[in-house]
């Protein structure tokens, strides 16, 4: 049948037509044979077949399909087919393969629905269409084809793979949004170069495989750049496989968000450092539009105040009526002449005044926008991950000066001579890192060399040249497609085309040439709106790395097109001398060089500095020189200049006849003068009132006034209006040039229509108004101009909402717009449902973006609203609300908020909220930004354990209290940039803080970093603005109690800055101090106390702060002078034992600058520091030449510092010192004491002396005690200058005969001796030797001497003399008992055992070779074991000398801890000494 068929149709076919169906037939035979079907019984067998394969048989197209009605899966490879047809009669087709063909396009599939898998790789499809109805679709590749845009896939919402490798994709955007169920995606081998791009699949939930680098594919150029894999991971952390590798691990995510935190952290720091620098800039800007408007200030107050004058006397003289026909007097017509005349000159300064105004604006306009371009530079570098990185240029680096010069080189001042422009000012060059363009760029090159001829390859260096770009502002944004250049290279041919400009990039080698288009269309727009004379003063250019290629000229009459210019790679258009305009003088041959370039390929254009630049005018004009790498310091660059005519103007107005005689000011008012002033004769018939001119600031009577309509207090001094209240006749008030601050106290004036407010002090514009609107409500006029407004920008609108029933407003008609402009915004300051509707998302993640924006900004400008319509809200919608952006909606208050239940991100930035409720209603509130409002306090009644991130920046607060910051445990992030803050008292219990950005506040003492020790997670820190940073050495400072810190006030921590903040280590300070004490009270500190601390040098500076102090304890530290103690102004004991004390005052040191410390120190004149180093110094000064230190000082201790020289100590200059304290040191020579003539009490026991010199005690004449045991001495000389001593201890020393002690005979005060220890001591008769020699001895060796001892000794002397044969030993007298040596008593039991022993084995000799061998790390095992215990059980059992002395309020420690000073000899038997004299 079928072949009767055929046969059929042939007879009625054309030739070509039969010849057609044959081919068909044979296609068919060839089918069925490859997959095994009868052809004969294929009409039968066919609805049967469910999958067909057809591979490299040449297959020219598709036919015979519908014999096979049921067929599932068709695979057709390598044929030669391009077209897909014949598939209208496979409806349940389900797996298509049609590979290695010739396929143009996607067509014939709109009858397949059933198709899930789709395989179309490797074919020519240029564009992917007709896929919309193939809903069920799941698998599709279309990899190895031509295709140059994703498209048409937005309807496959069950695509779970996607394989478009090795096509020509350079872009996503978000034509894959839709595809929700996408869960494996292959883009290998594409032209993908930004990371950017790459974010848009973020919004691809299900993906779980991402390759963009397969094993069998060529990278995309963005798998080149740097963090390629850290990007991906951070923003997909669901992938489970990356370019075929496993990335499914946590470490792998924690890695990449790690990174990502740290990179954000760090951009963040810039963008505020940027800010900042925009706020410093704005600072010193109108600070210089402040000094340039002193004058024409100072001129309209005179000339106004003149005014006000002639008008006051005018009215005088309407009121009474009269002319004065006299010669000389005054008439009205005078009057108003001179005042035209001054009002004249009062209008050209109001003028100038507004060009300053104007020019102000200006600048900071231009300071802004250059602060916007950095932060959008360093958002770009942020968002492609360092990729694209912007250097700033500074003299120090190579490539700065070159291209320095060759912006010069390529300026000629002659083509701007029409402008009067003579010069031009580099203000910052910026380096442009851009990785992907560049890779572009040489890849292009490679490209173009390999395949050009051997000469031009060899050559191609040459062809290279730096040009200049500069926006055309009438077809783009200027600062818009410089950041899209900076990106993404310059534009395409036909991007440009579609523009409406040449198909090609248009560069040119002049300044002039190609800011030509921008200067044109600045000019015209200047002369539109009158703004400044000079509006393209300021510009920015590119600066790009061109590869001109193969050039030639501009055609005359050819369009710039690639096609009509073949084998061209540019074109330039030159501007020979026929070309010259008037405008070029004609000897200049700059025009000669000048060429505007077209490059036909974009990718030859590599964009390598952004340099900002100014041209400089005949009254600026300057000669060009490199900046710095300081910032660039704008200043105002158009000053409208005040010629002396113009002030000689001024003078000769004011000195026009009449001139009035000045009257006397009132300093108050009384009833009599306010009727003298009115005319009148009783206060109720005042209507009018002029007090202008006075020095008023109170006004006691005037509510008296019952009937005055008119009252003018102009050029007065009040502060405030309380006295001008309940006047209900008032329609006119006058209080312009006064002081007032406030409008608080104005009130019951119903009647008033005009107020003239100008030339005052207010700031607060709401709270003023909020007044007049209760207490003024017929107000039509109202003249504020000339205050100094906190947020001036909103005063005009603040104004009009708050005061209705204005008509004039600062000399200026409220047009209807305006008002109803001001009503609406007043319609949107309360949080209805609509804002809410508007202004809400319900997101539950968080984007993960590198933006720097909050979460609630981020999702409310990425994210669509949820509802459409607010009718369509269903119930609870609000409790659905996780993300609320309400910034610069005018709020009063937050309310209607209390159902949001599941908020997460708020923002109510730019608003006028006073205080903070409702937050207990958020208990899931991550991230709150409340910047530029009024707030006062921030309270939280409720704990918000969520909350992370809090900005309160730039309102009113005055602190941050601990209790608030108890309630957000988990907070991480702060900022409370431009408030009130003086304290950081609070901020230590938010222990999880990270971030903390405070600057600009008012903390002013070091002392409060001590608060945030405590974080010990704190990384970046801002304090800049405060006074605090102008502190010296700030920044070291900080680094040291701060060691966690990695950023400081913007700027990142060195290494190095960590090693020189050791400086700090152990240095003693006021906050150390008040750091240890919990206050900062210095004044009441009367005792300190910092033992074993650490210290190394003490800098308790300014000394006034520690007036009252009286007594430090530093023992056990590591001080090696007394630092700034030397200028404590009453300090009386000081502690220093066991230190490394060298000398008083600090070493000096070599340096050609010295420190504000040591300057300090140098005000201490012959501070002794030569001395120091030499020993004839220090022998030969006299210490008179040395300026006394620390007269108050009485008692200083200097025990076990290891001092080998008095001499270095410089002791000489405490002159006052009346106790001494040196034990256990290793001083040889007892010297340099000749300055201390007050001492009483020394001790120098535990040292290396050896013997006295003869100076030694020179100076001593009033010392009392003296202590030197347990030295080597064994000889007593040079002691007579010690005429006062009472009391000397010589133990354990190495005296050994009895004729040494005889030479204490000089001391005639000495009542009390020990000489314990010593070889002499052992001898029977030493002590009868001691008691008969020194008279008057009462104590010896720690007992007292009896008067029967005494008479003992006298009598065994004489009997000595007489009969030198009697043994002495066997001496007794009647009724005297012999001699016997007792122990002193002991309080401590446990030591009597060694005490007694020691004395009882008296032929011991104490003092051998092997038990005092010189030793310098201590003492011997003698003096530490049973010489030390014995001798410290005599003088009792106190390790730690200390002076008898007691001044007032202090710690005293008695030489005898066991004993009383009242009883010290209460153990034994005989009299107590007598006081000392």
């Amino acid at each position: 049948m079928k072949t009767f068929n055929n046969t059929v149709l042939k007879t009625i076919m054309s030739p070509s037509e039969q010849q057609r169906l044959n081919a068909d037939e044979e296609i068919i035979k060839e089918l069925c044979v490859s997959n095994g079907v009868s052809y004969e019984k294929v009409s039968q067998e066919g609805c049967g077949v469910v999958e067909l394969e057809m591979f490299f048989s040449g297959l020219p197209r598709m036919v015979g399909l519908f014999l096979f009605p049921r067929l599932s899966k068709l695979t057709i490879v390598g044929q030669t087919i391009s077209l897909i047809q014949g598939l209208e009669c496979c409806p349940v087709l389900n797996e298509l393969w049609v590979v290695e063909c010739r396929l143009n396009e996607i067509s014939g599939l709109q009858k397949c629905l059933q198709l899930q898998r789709l395989f179309l790789y490797d074919n020519n499809i240029q564009h992917i269409t007709n896929l919309e109805l193939l809903v069920n679709l799941e698998v599709l590749w279309l990899n190895k084809n031509q295709i140059s845009d994703i498209e048409g896939l937005s309807l496959l919402v069950n695509l779970k793979e996607l394989n478009l490798a090795d096509n020509v994709i350079k872009k996503l955007g978000h034509s894959l949004d839709q595809n929700i169920s996408l869960q494996n995606l292959n883009l290998s081998g594409n032209k993908i170069s930004s990371l950017k791009e790459l974010t848009h699949l973020t919004r691809l939930s299900q993906l779980r495989h991402l390759s963009l680098k397969g094993p069998t594919s060529s990278p995309n150029p963005v798998c080149l750049l740097y963090n390629y894999y850290i990007h991906i991971l951070y923003h997909m952390p669901h992938l489970e496989s990356l370019d075929t590798y496993d990335v499914s691990t946590k470490q792998l995510k924690d890695n990449a968000d790690s990174t990502v935190l740290k990179k954000i952290m760090y951009y963040t720091m810039r963008v505020r450092s940027a800010q900042r620098q925009f706020d410093d800039l704005k600072t010193k800007i109108r600070q210089q539009w402040r000094d340039q408007i002193q004058l024409p200030e100072k001129r309209i107050w005179m000339l106004t105040h003149m005014v006000k004058n002639l008008e006051c006397e005018l009215s005088g003289i309407q009121d009474v009526g009269r002319k004065s026909e006299e010669p000389g007097g005054l008439t009205s017509d005078i009057l108003l002449h001179k005042l035209d005349a001054l009002r004249d000159r009062l209008k050209i300064w109001e003028q100038h005044l507004k060009e300053l105004e104007a020019c102000y604006q200006r600048e900071v306009a231009l300071a802004y926008d250059r602060k916007e371009m950095m932060v959008q530079l360093l958002l770009l570098q942020l968002e492609t991950v360092g990729n694209i990185r912007f250097e700033e240029g500074n003299t120090g680096e190579p490539w700065f000066t070159p291209c320095y010069d060759l912006l010069l080189s390529r300026f000629c001042a002659l083509d701007y001579k029409p402008h009067h422009i003579t010069g031009m000012k580099i203000n910052r060059i910026v380096r442009i890192h851009n990785r992907a363009l560049r890779l572009r760029f040489q890849e292009k090159l490679d490209s173009l060399v390999s395949v050009e001829s051997s000469a031009f390859s060899q050559d191609h260096k040459h062809n290279m040249e730096y040009l200049f770009h500069v926006p055309d502002p009438e077809h783009s944004c200027g600062r818009d497609e410089i950041l899209h250049i900076l990106e993404n290279g310059f534009k395409t041919a036909d991007a440009c085309e579609a523009l409406g400009r040449n198909r090609a990039v248009p560069l040119s080698n002049s300044l002039s040439v190609c800011d030509r288009l921008q200067m044109t269309f600045l000019q015209r727009t200047s002369e539109c709106n009158h703004a400044d004379p000079l509006p393209f003063r300021n510009g920015q250019l590119i600066i790009s790395k061109v590869f001109l290629g193969r050039s030639t000229a501009v055609k005359e009459g050819v369009p710039i097109h690639c096609d009509l210019y073949p084998k061209v790679h540019s074109v330039y258009l030159s501007f020979d001398l026929k070309q010259q305009t008037e405008l070029t003088a004609p000897d200049c041959d700059c025009r000669q060089r000048q060429k505007l370039w077209y490059i036909f390929d974009h990718e030859l254009v590599l964009p390598e500095y952004l340099v900002d630049f100014e041209y400089i005018t005949q009254d600026t004009s300057k000669l060009p020189s490199p900046p710095d790498s300081s910032p660039v310091n704008t200043s105002i660059a158009v000053e409208p200049s005040v010629p002396r005519p113009e002030l000689d103007l001024d003078e000769k107005a004011l000195k026009m006849d009449p001139i009035l005689k000045p009257h006397p000011k009132m300093l108050s008012i009384d009833e009599k003068s306010i009727l003298a002033v009115a005319k009148a004769n009783v206060l109720s018939q005042i209507t009018v009132l002029n007090l202008h001119g006075n020095s008023l600031n109170k006004l006691c009577e005037i509510s008296r006034l019952t009937a005055l309509q008119r009252l003018t207090l102009s050029f007065n001094n009040f502060t405030r209006l309380d006295d001008i209240s309940h006047m209900p006749n008032l329609e006119y008030l006058d209080v312009s040039f006064n002081r007032i601050a406030t409008l608080e106290g104005l009130r019951g004036l119903g009647r008033l229509k005009e107020l003239d407010l100008r030339w005052n002090q207010l700031t607060r514009v709401k709270d003023d108004m909020n007044v007049l609107r209760k207490h003024t409500p017929a107000l039509l006029r109202l003249d504020t101009r000339h205050n100094p407004w906190n947020r001036y920008e909103c005063v005009h609108m603040v104004i009009l909402g708050r005061l209705k029933t204005l008509t004039h407003l600062d000399g200026t008609v409220v047009m209807e717009e305006e008002a109803a402009a001001t009503v609406q915004m007043g319609a949107q300051s309360r949080i209805s449902q609509a804002s809410l509707v508007a202004h809400s998302r319900t997101d539950t993640e968080r984007p993960r973006s590198l933006s720097l924006l909050s979460s609630a900004h981020l999702l409310t400008q990425i994210s669509l609203s949820p509802w459409k319509h607010s009718l369509e809200l269903e119930p609870g919608w609000a409790s659905k609300i996780t993300a609320l952006n309400l910034d610069g909606q005018q709020l009063t208050r937050l309310g209607n908020l209390d159902q949001l239940v599941n908020l997460r991100w708020a923002s109510f930035d730019n608003n006028e909220l006073s205080y903070i409720e409702g937050l207990e209603h958020w208990p899931l509130l991550e991230e709150l930004s409340l910047n530029c409002n009024s707030i006062c306090r921030f309270e939280v009644q409720c704990t918000l354990n969520r909350l992370t991130r809090l900005s309160i920046n730039s309102n009113q607060l005055q602190c941050l209290d601990g209790d608030v910051l108890d309630r957000l445990p988990n907070l991480q992030f702060l900022s409370v940039e431009n408030n009130i803050i003086s304290s950081l008292h609070g901020f230590q219990r938010s222990r999880a803080l990270i971030e903390l950005y405070i600057g600009n506040n008012e903390i002013s003492t070091s002392r409060e970093i001590f608060y945030l020790k405590a974080l010990s997670s704190l990384i970046i820190l801002d304090l800049h603005g405060n006074p605090l940073v102008k502190l010296e050495n700030y920044r070291i400072y900080m680094v040291f109690h701060l060691p966690s810190l990695r950023a400081l006030d913007g700027v990142a921590v060195e290494m190095c800055e960590s090693e020189t903040a050791k400086m700090y280590e152990g240095r003693l300070t006021a906050d150390m101090v008040a750091e240890k004490l919990g206050h900062c009270n210095y004044r009441d500190l009367s005792e300190l106390s910092m033992e074993s601390s650490s210290v190394r040098f003490v800098d308790l500076t300014p000394a006034d702060l520690f007036r009252n102090l009286r007594s430090i304890n530093l023992e056990h530290n590591n001080l090696t002078s007394c630092g700034s103690l030397i200028f404590l102004p009453n300090i009386k004991v000081l502690f220093l034992n066991h230190n490394h004390i060298e000398s008083i005052l600090p070493r000096q040191k070599l340096q050609s600058h010295m420190s504000t410390k040591q300057v300090l120190h140098h005000k201490v004149t012959s501070s002794g520091y030569g001395l120091r180093n030499s020993r004839f110094n220090r022998e030969k000064a006299p210490s008179d030449n040395l300026e006394p230190l620390m007269p108050t000082l009485q008692v200083l201790h200097l025990g076990y510092n290891g001092i080998t020289s008095l001499m270095n100590l410089q002791l000489r200059r405490l002159t006052n010192l009346r106790a001494l304290v040196l034990q256990g040191n290793d001083i040889s020579q007892v010297e340099g004491l000749e300055g201390l003539q007050r001492l009483r009490e020394l001790v120098l026991d535990r040292n290396r002396i050896k013997f006295l010199k003869e100076n030694s005690f020179c100076g001593q004449l009033v010392l009392v005690d003296l202590h030197l045991a347990e030295n080597r001495i064994c000889e007593l000389n040079h002691l007579q200058p010690l005429a006062g001593l009472r009391r000397l201890f010589l133990d354990m020393n190495k005296i050994q005969d009895i004729s040494e002690l005889e030479k204490l005979e000089v001391l005639p005060s000495l009542v009390e001796l020990s000489v314990v220890g010593n070889p002499v001591s052992r001898r029977s008769l030493h002590r009868q030797a001691v008691v008969l020699h020194l008279s008057r001895l009462q104590v010896l060796d720690g007992i007292t001497i009896t008067f029967e001892e005494r008479t003992r000794a006298e009598l065994l002397s004489n009997e000595a003399q007489g009969s030198t044969s009697s043994s002495v030993s066997d001496v007794t007298l009647p009724g005297l008992a012999p001699l016997i040596i007792r122990p002193a008593p002991s309080r401590r039991t446990s030591l009597n055992t060694g005490i007694l022993t020691f004395f009882s084995d008296q032929q011991e000799d104490m003092h051998d070779t092997f038990r005092f061998r010189k030793q310098r790390a201590g003492v011997s095992l003698l003096r530490g074991l049973q010489s030390d215990v014995s001798f410290r059980q005599i003088r009792g059992p106190f390790s730690l000398y200390t002076t008898a002395l007691q001044p007032i309020r202090q710690r005293v420690f008695s030489t005898y801890p066991n004993i009383d000073s009242e009883n010290r000899f209460r153990y034994h038997s005989g009299p107590r000494p007598p006081p000392p004299l």
